[in-house]
């Protein structure tokens, strides 16, 4: 069965450059194992990255270990969907700046987000190629 993205067509691939994907296969899908819900394409922001290592998850240092590469900013990559509400909650309670809500690529975000996130909200942060 093919997954959706949240505007209901087929989900597209986020990225394989580098290569995301709960199972490391470029794709946002829904996976059993997957607690973290890497649900969630994003376009990666330095304010992002710095948000998101402040809060105790480094993106930015490599660890070949466990087969990630490290991101920079204008990387795409399947990030927890806890992660991007808890940016989106920082911007509007801390008065951050926009940039710390990484911009959605609604084509290759999985629909299971909108059980978390409402369309609107997804689409006010949209990715704009």
């Amino acid at each position: 069965m093919t997954e959706r993205n949240v505007r209901g067509g087929e989900l597209a691939t986020c990225s394989t450059d580098p290569t995301t994907g709960f199972e490391r296969d470029g794709c946002c899908g829904t996976h059993p194992g997957d607690r973290g819900r890497h649900e969630l394409c994003a376009v990666m922001t330095e304010a992002f990255l710095t948000f998101s290592k402040r809060r105790g998850n480094d993106l930015v240092t490599p660890r070949p270990s466990m087969g990630f590469p490290g991101l920079e900013p204008g990387d795409r990559w399947c990030l927890c969907l806890g992660r991007w509400i808890e940016a989106l909650e920082a911007t509007r309670q801390e008065r951050l700046p926009e940039t710390t809500v990484p911009p959605v690529v609604l084509e290759a975000t999985n629909e299971a987000v909108l059980d978390s996130v409402e369309l609107a909200t997804l689409e006010t942060h949209a990715y704009d190629d």
